[in-house]
């Protein structure tokens, strides 16, 4: 896979790592793992404490993407700060719109 997310028929899936703390929220670019997996860079401001952090990347995705908040959930690493996020719509269209903020 050459990109950190996949186009599934309900949306896009979005493999992320996050950088809670990180002193404002951004989104970095794609980032390959020491595993050649490739991620989604993302930092927000919130403390990875009750869900916080979780709830800053979910909102930063939705903002960055113009959708609203509740387009996009957590699928897996709840606890972890590599994430899967799910993006509801579609799917080739978010796609681009994601490459588009990334420059892939």
């Amino acid at each position: 896979m050459s990109q950190p997310w996949r186009i599934r028929p309900d949306g896009l899936e979005v493999r992320v790592r996050v950088t809670p703390k990180g002193g404002r929220d951004a989104i970095g670019g794609v980032e390959a793992l020491s595993n050649g997996q490739l991620v989604l860079k993302v930092r927000v401001r919130a403390a990875p404490e009750d869900g916080a952090a979780n709830d800053g990347v979910r909102r930063l995705l939705a903002k960055a993407l113009r959708l609203p908040a509740s387009a996009v959930s957590l699928q897996a690493g709840a606890t972890a700060r590599l994430k899967t996020f799910l993006i509801a719509g579609d799917g080739e269209a978010l796609a681009r719109d994601i490459a588009a903020l990334t420059g892939t």
